[in-house]
Order: structure tokens, then sequence, then C-alpha cells
């Protein structure tokens, strides 16, 4: 069986922003199938959307109303066969987001479930009687802010919610609850999708007991009261891995499928071990630990290393940029902008050992958006404002054509749902493509290269001793070599490559040159050699 999602490089698409079809001002399924031949030129090997279910949207499609059916504002279910089918012409994989920590309140399993203690669905969601003085059973706490839990005046109960009380729990303790998750996912495996990636997934099972979390030493209050505490028992739970065997088992019933899970968490590398590592886990879990503000050569290099150490047997999965923070490109070193740094973060997180996911528009260098608080929507970005501005400056729409009303986003012009970035419009694929030095056009001759190289792709990885801000090391894979270099900073650097017999790659090389054991590095340059 293929293991395709080795190696991969999968570029997540944000349906609502990438493009839009139909002319509503909201990205849509006809809109991404339209534009699968630019997504199949970057060299990419498929593509994740972001949630397309049917939702109320109080977090945008992470509150699902129906696990079998298309969000009506995105198209229908033939519109998604239309692109599934045509994305798998292109040779694109099509991996799709999976919600099954929680529902929507409006979904029909819990509309019943609210009613009454005693209805069939009464046990499918998290329900916990108050304490004697009326407050809720423990101290959980919202990823959102606040309380996780909520009054159901019906049920004189309260029902819990990791994030906005729009996204009640569902009850994996329930064996209902579980077998009618691995039926949705049968269908959409049945349907043709090459994978699932799932949201929260380390969230599913709570402590039955719902024994109060413990707190953080901490030096100061963070802005997230969530932040205080030590979630011990509102996720993480070890209950939950007979469920990864099982959803893995449904997995394994269909060719060539994979997982790759999402787990947010502050103690990544044990649970990546224990969600990855085995026949009969996930294939690879998304890490956060390149999704924050620390950067540096010694902090990517400890990283990796430490993953390698503490579980060999898992494939990482890495990402700079996602959805749900701030772009790679206005959070590492913010104050420069420069189409080098983007070039070098490109080529630096498909170059590590593991599968890499470029979120959209990173390829054309992207900077974080800044959406003025009166068209904010996104519901963090609502109840941190301003300390914290929420992630809609990383959704908005995708700059097609510099040259049209809101960079092309929209036939005729139409207002998109969120604003398009303020320089976005110059960093258009349009003007991009007709530029040979540009961010885009690099892209796409690294990523072609790169799909081209057994090291790169699934080749061991070892780090050479290199002063900070360089990065070094080796991709070694049936006899082939690869040397990457990185100077992770706007002034130039050198490296002493000795010993090594390098044959500089002009394809993928960034302003860097050769003189015989010397590696000179322009400012984000980046050497790759072969041995």
């Amino acid at each position: 069986m293929s293991e395709w999602w080795r190696g991969a490089v999968m570029y997540q698409i944000y349906p609502r922003s990438f493009a839009d079809a139909d002319g509503n001002g909201i990205g849509d399924l006809k809109g991404i199938t339209g534009k699968l031949d630019y997504v199949a030129s970057l060299g990419v090997d498929g593509i994740w959307l972001s949630p397309i279910s049917p939702s109320p949207m109080k977090d945008f499609g992470y509150d699902v109303s129906d696990y079998r059916d298309i969000e009506p504002e995105f198209g229908t279910l033939a519109d998604f066969d239309a692109l599934l089918e045509r994305a798998h012409a292109l040779g694109l994989k099509v991996v799709i987001d999976q919600v099954y920590s929680h529902s929507s309140d409006e979904h029909p399993w819990f509309q019943e479930s609210r009613r009454s203690r005693d209805n069939p669905k009464a046990d499918w969601y998290v329900w916990a009687d108050p304490k004697a003085d009326g407050s809720p059973p423990n101290n959980w706490l919202s990823v959102f802010g606040g309380v996780a839990w909520e009054w159901e005046p019906r049920r004189r109960q309260y029902y819990l919610h990791n994030f906005v009380k729009g996204q009640p729990d569902l009850n994996f303790h329930n064996p209902e609850v579980r077998a009618e998750v691995l039926d949705i996912a049968r269908f959409w495996l049945s349907r043709g999708v090459d994978g699932f990636r799932l949201d929260t997934a380390n969230f599913y099972t709570h402590d039955a007991l719902l024994r109060d979390n413990p707190p953080l030493a901490r030096n100061s209050v963070p802005e997230n009261p969530y932040d205080m505490q030590d979630h011990v028992y509102d996720k993480d739970r070890p209950e939950n891995l007979p469920f990864v065997t099982r959803l893995r088992s449904v997995l394994d019933e269909f060719d060539e499928r994979m997982i790759v899970a999402e787990l947010g968490t502050e103690n990544f590398m044990p649970m990546m071990a224990a969600y990855t590592d085995g026949p009969e886990r996930y294939h690879t879990a998304y890490s956060f630990v390149f999704l924050h503000p620390p950067f540096g050569a010694d902090y990517i290099r400890r990283n990796v290393e430490e993953l390698l150490r503490e579980a060999p047997g898992a494939w990482p999965s890495w990402a700079f940029s996602n959805h749900d923070v701030i772009r790679v490109m206005s959070r590492w070193v913010p104050e420069d902008k420069s189409p080098a740094k983007a070039k070098a973060f490109l080529a630096l997180v498909t170059s590590l050992r593991g599968t890499a996911f470029l979120y959209q528009g990173e390829e054309l260098g992207l900077t974080e958006a800044d959406v003025p608080f009166e068209r904010i929507v996104d519901p963090k970005g609502l109840a941190f404002w301003p300390e914290d501005k929420g992630r809609d400056g990383c959704r908005t729409p995708m700059p097609w054509d510099g040259t049209l009303p809101h960079a092309g986003f929209s036939p005729a012009g139409v207002e998109p749902w969120l604003p398009v970035g303020g320089n976005h419009p110059a960093l258009s694929v349009a003007s991009q493509s007709a530029d040979p030095t540009s961010t885009l056009a690099y892209s796409r001759r690294f990523l072609a290269w790169r799909r081209q190289q057994p090291a790169m792709k699934t080749g061991s990885i070892r780090f050479l001793d290199a002063d900070e801000p360089v990065l070094a090391f080796l991709r070694e894979e049936a006899g082939q070599r690869i040397l990457a270099v990185f100077n992770l900073s706007g002034s130039p650097r050198s490296f002493k490559a000795s010993g090594l017999a390098l044959s500089p790659v002009p394809e993928a090389t960034l302003d860097a040159t050769l003189a015989g054991e010397t590696v000179a590095l322009g400012p984000w340059g980046g050497l790759f050699a072969t041995l």
C-alpha cells in the first residue's frame, strides 16, 4: 500500500476565502475547483480543506450541524464530487477537516438531547448537575474565555463546551456516539476522500469523574484564563486511545487513506508518540511547535531533534502558518517583509523530515492582514480584542489579480466577507506569475525539484553544528545525500562545510555561493547541495 502522505506537501485551503465563483462574497467549492490547476502548478501533492459541512458559522464551520452534507454557502455534494474528481485528475489528494469533538448546538442530535434527561439522545453530549450552590460542576474553562459550562433550563443541567457555547461536546464515553462517528468517517471515505485532518483530536474524551483541573504556576496573569490551568482532565485523556485504534481500523478498510491529527496540547511530544507511534495509531500529527512566536535556528533544531528522540517511530507534520495563527511573515521577525524571507520560510518548512502543510498564500509571501474592529467576525477576536485580534487577519481573501476590485476574489467586484489585506493586491498571483524572481516563481521551482528527490521526501535528517542564526542539516535516503543550509536572518552569514564535497542545486538555492568549503549566505539565503 502506498504511503503517499510520507514526505508529501499539502496545501491548506480555507474555503470561505479562497475563490468565490457565485459572486456572493464568500468562497465556495466551485471556486476551489476552478483554481485547482493553479494549486497543481505549485508542485504540491494534495489539498486540505477546512470544514465544508453545514454550519451556523458561530465558529466558521467548526460547529457542524450535519456531518453528511455540504454547507449551502459552499455548494452541494455534487459540487464536492466534481472537486474531488478534478483534484484526482490533476494528481492531487484531498484531505478534509472532520470535527468530531463537538457539534453545533443547532445539530438535531443536540436539539433532542437538550429537551430532557430521558430521550434517545440524552446521553450523546456531556451533561452534569450543578453544585449545591447552582454553580458549574467543576472549574473547567473554555478555550475562548470564561467557563466551559452552559446552563440548560429544560434539563436543569450544564453542558460542556470546550470552545464557544454553540459547540457542545459530544460524549465519547457513549458507544452510540463512537459508532456514529465511525459511520460518518466511512461516508466520506466511500465518497473518495483521501484522508482526514481531525480537529482537536485530543479533546474527544473527558474525565468521567469531572475532576477539577489543577492550576499552573505562573508569574503573571495571561490574557486568556484558560492558560492558567493544567488541562489534565478536560483533554489528553488516555481513555481516548482505544477510539484512535478503532478509527484507524476504519481507515484501513480503504486503500491509501490517511489521518493527520491536530493535537492542541502543551504536552505535544508525548501526545505525538501516543497518537501516532504504531500501526494501530493515526498516520501523523500536526505540530503546533512552529506556530507560535519562538524563533531561531536552535529552536527549530531542538524541537525536531526532541521529536526524533521522544517518538522515533512517529511521522511528524510541520506547518509555519494556518487558519488559526498570525501568518508566519508577520509572526517571525515581523519587521522584515522581504520576499527573501518568504522564500526561505517556504523552503525550510518543506525541507524538514515529515509531511509539510502550506497555508494558502504562503507561496505568495502574504503577511497578516490588519482587519479593523468593525469588520472582525471571529469569536476569539471579539472576545479578546485588542490584546488578541483573533484569526480574521490570516483568513482574508486570496489575492488573485491586484488590478481587479478586491484582488479578483469575487466576480463583478462583490465585497468579500472579510476585506482583502492592505498589501495583498501587490502580491497577487497574477503579478507574481509574471515575475520570474517572485516568491511564487521560486515556490514552483523549489517544489518541482523537491518532489523528485527521495532524500527530501522520506530521507533521514541529521543536523550539523552551526552558529545561530544558521541552520544546517543533511537529508539522506538510498544513497542520496542533500545538504541544506539556511541563514535565518536579514544579515549575511557564512557556514563552513568541512570535509563535504558539494554540488549546489541552482533551482533550489537562495542567495548563496560556495567557495571551497565556505558557504556564503546572503540575507535569508539558503544553499541546497548534493554530496
